[in-house]
């Protein structure tokens, strides 16, 4: 939704070079929404989807800070000064996402090493009984 006002307040503006960025934002959001109501991320095993929803983040909130900035300090506008506001609400929205997001990937990284040697002694195991 945030992502959906930043986009109005920047074609209502002179900044109108800075809508793409909020657009394709809100169109991977509503994508990824769609995807998981969908129970696509489980159809598609091959994907890793907290990763993709991690670099969504770090990417939104990079981008709608530098042009929060950009639109505030060119533009004069109030649309512009709305827009660059809201952008700064999105990158601190954005960047708890990432923080949340990064935590529950540290868990899952955590979780699968400690299995991986597991897997791999039962295995040699398995390979040790079958060549005697």
């Amino acid at each position: 939704v945030l992502s959906f006002i930043i986009f109005i307040c920047y074609i209502a503006s002179l900044a109108a070079p800075f809508m793409m960025a909020p657009l394709l934002e809100f169109l991977l959001a509503l994508f990824l929404f769609f995807a998981y109501a969908s129970k696509l991320n489980e159809k598609f095993k091959g994907l890793y989807w907290p990763l993709t929803d991690f670099l969504r983040c770090v990417t939104a909130a990079i981008i709608y800070f530098a042009i929060s900035i950009a639109a505030v300090s060119r533009y004069n506008d109030g649309a512009s000064k709305a827009g660059g506001v809201f952008g700064f609400v999105a990158t601190i929205v954005y960047a708890i996402d990432f923080y949340i997001t990064f935590n529950d990937l540290v868990t899952f990284l955590k979780q699968g090493s400690s299995d991986a040697p597991e897997e791999r002694k039962s295995e040699d195991e398995d390979s040790d009984s079958d060549s005697d």
